[in-house]
């Protein structure tokens, strides 16, 4: 007899399997890539947000209720979202949870709702929606849920509509979408849905899909690093640790900012993460007494823990703070009004894995000739989901818990809250070589600023989490994000719609837009006034990366082997193909616009220092009067990042 309802315990076994499912399909969904380059990640992006949602589902454990469930794997999905396929999902899910909030159990009608309101916030999501992606199989598993709802109320026969719909839907993108017809595949993060789906049905039936071994995952990981000495204590001591969840009286509410700025007067490494109802409290000092009392003071106290901290291990101090999260009361979703359309032509299919995001005010960076304009979010704006405040407010706070450890890759912590300088940069680097160039860039302007670099780029995306942590670790007034990939677009927009301070994304698309982006940089200026001309100047260098194609493939109408050359521009386009890479370089730049006297060879892991030195050489001998510098970056995937102005 088909399941009729599902209870917490259920939603959560069901979100197992379907991660499960996602997993045993990693490869087979990176290999959907419309181009035919190293460095497909929708199928890797996509399966460490959902990692993330049911790791924080595992925390309010089996005995919660659906709705609790639900906020918890959309709280996992938001902070954990890598990559554009990964915020979308993470929108999916955040309006699943939307659509279950007040129920302790589910059935068809119910989850059909859920799966209904899931759609309507991914597409809320983007500007311009391109059917032929996602969207289009959220869309149209929805509503074949639905119809299947208002015939049988039964979870298992909507889940099995769900995974029919989606099964077809997914067959169907390629007539949807050109890009994925000549590439001869199907949407990847439209397959990777399908895959979530048939997991979670495969539970429904008393089958359900068998953990793996975790893959290892190329993402940042924190690194090890002591939290600092508690107020009162001497230096190299720790004091206690405080936690507890304060709950707001009958009739009244609970102001979770003004408990965190009494917290930070007697205590550090404060985190408040919660709303007006419920909040957890985890706070560092040396009187846990004074902690629980003035907690006493404004709500009812449960779940209280103390530890010495000098009793404790240095791993088990760092463990409890990164897990500290994990019990976090937050809202259903965060609906951010700067996330992009999945724009056809991408590398990773219409998932928009590799493109730059379209401000829905009109504000973006339009590509070709359409004018430049920055895209600046200021603070945290309105949105449509009804708690999306409390998911924003409960995700900030819990990154900042993160934030206490830093991650390898940063540059030199930010000063004091106190000292607080007017301007902070955020850039995304790839490698080691590039965040080095990004930092050596900055220099005077660290003089009057403070600069932070994020580990991570094509195949190994930083989570919104991560960037926000950043963010949050950076002390400044106002920010700006360099992605430095389409790909990161998505997730740093999201961040700037997360915090309390002004953001501005700047969309740079790769390093050597982000070098010129800093160099424009005016400490004097005002934050729009920085935004729009690092955005003009990001848009005014000229830049192609050059790789290898990892098998035959029809790539802008034009046929590519296995193993030659590949020049895409910043838009992914084609400009040259050849067995010899330096032939291609040349190739591609005789496409580009003329007038340009300076060029910077960023040469990757792939290519040695005398290969980029020889290809110097032939730009010289073929572009007299041109300036050409080779510069080591170090990056994954492209042998070259050439840049020229």
């Amino acid at each position: 007899m088909p399941r009729r309802s599902c209870d917490g315990a259920g939603f959560l076994a069901a979100f197992r399997s379907a991660v499960a499912s996602l997993e045993a399909s990693v490869d087979e969904i990176n290999a959907l890539n419309v181009f035919p380059v190293p460095d497909g990640d929708t199928g890797t992006n996509m399966l460490a947000t959902v990692r993330a949602a049911l790791e924080e589902a595992d925390k309010v454990g089996t005995g919660a209720e659906a709705e609790r469930v639900a906020q918890a794997v959309s709280f996992g999905a938001l902070m954990g979202a890598r990559g554009n396929s990964g915020v979308i999902a993470s929108q999916i899910l955040a309006g699943m949870a939307h659509g279950l909030a007040g129920k302790r159990r589910f059935n068809g009608l119910d989850l059909a709702h859920a799966l209904d309101a899931g759609t309507r916030m991914a597409y809320k999501a983007v500007a311009k929606p391109v059917e032929g992606t996602i969207l289009t199989v959220i869309r149209e598993a929805s509503a074949a849920a639905v119809a299947a709802a208002e015939r049988d109320n039964n979870v298992e026969t909507v889940l099995a509509a769900t995974v029919e719909a989606a099964e077809r839907s997914v067959a169907r993108t390629p007539s949807l979408l050109p890009v994925l017809r000549e590439a001869h595949v199907v949407d990847s993060g439209g397959q990777g849905l399908f895959r979530l789906f048939q997991g979670a049905l495969a539970a429904a039936r008393g089958r359900p899909v068998g953990e793996r071994e975790p893959v290892a995952m190329t993402v940042g990981e924190p690194a090890p690093h002591a939290h600092p000495a508690a107020p009162g204590s001497e230096e190299g001591a720790f004091g206690y640790e405080t936690v507890y969840l304060v709950r707001s009286r009958p009739g009244q509410s609970i102001d979770v900012g003004a408990i965190q700025a009494h917290l930070e007067t007697i205590g550090d490494s404060v985190l408040v993460a919660g709303d007006e109802g419920l909040a957890k409290v985890h706070v560092h000092n040396a009187r846990p007494d004074a902690v629980i009392a003035y907690g006493l003071s404004v709500g009812t106290l449960s779940r209280i823990t103390i530890e010495n901290l000098d009793n404790q291990s240095h791993d088990l101090r760092e463990a409890n703070a990164v897990a500290f999260a994990g019990g976090v009361i937050g809202g259903a979703g965060h609906h951010d009004s700067g996330l992009s359309d999945p724009i056809p032509g991408g590398r990773s299919t219409g998932d928009a894995d590799r493109h730059e995001p379209t401000d829905r005010s009109g504000s973006s960076v339009r590509r070709g000739a359409g004018a430049l304009a920055p895209v600046a979010e200021h603070g945290p704006r309105p949105t449509p989901a009804a708690t999306a405040a409390e998911t924003a407010a409960t995700a900030t706070a819990a990154a900042t818990a993160a934030a206490a450890d830093r991650r390898p890759g940063e540059i030199e912590p930010g000063p004091d809250p106190a000292t607080r300088l007017p301007l902070g940069v955020v850039a995304v680097a790839p490698s080691a070589g590039l965040g080095a160039v990004l930092t050596d860039t900055a220099a005077a302007f660290r003089e009057h600023g403070a600069f932070r670099i994020v580990q991570g780029g094509q195949g190994a995306n930083p989570s919104t989490g991560e960037l926000l942590e950043a963010v949050q670790a950076t002390q400044a007034d106002e920010l700006f994000i360099l992605p430095n990939n389409p790909n990161v677009i998505l997730a740093a927009r999201q961040v700037a719609t997360m915090i309390d301070r002004p953001v501005h994304v700047v969309p740079t698309r790769n390093v050597a837009e982000g070098v010129a982006a800093l160099i424009e940089l005016d400490p004097a200026a005002d934050g729009p006034t920085n935004a729009l001309a690092m955005t003009e100047a990001s848009h005014g260098v000229q830049t192609m990366q050059v790789t290898e194609a990892v098998r035959d493939a029809t790539v802008s109408g034009r046929k590519v082997k296995k193993g030659q050359a590949m020049v895409l521009d910043p838009d992914d386009g084609l400009l040259a193909a050849d067995a010899d890479a330096q032939r291609a370089v040349l190739t591609g730049l005789a496409r580009l616009d003329p007038g340009y006297c300076l060029m910077t060879i960023y040469y990757g892991e792939t290519a040695t220092l005398d290969e980029a030195e020889t290809l110097a050489l032939r730009v010289r001998e073929t572009t007299p009067g041109v300036d050409v510098e080779v510069v080591h970056g170090g990056q994954p995937h492209y042998r070259y990042l050439v840049s020229v102005e």
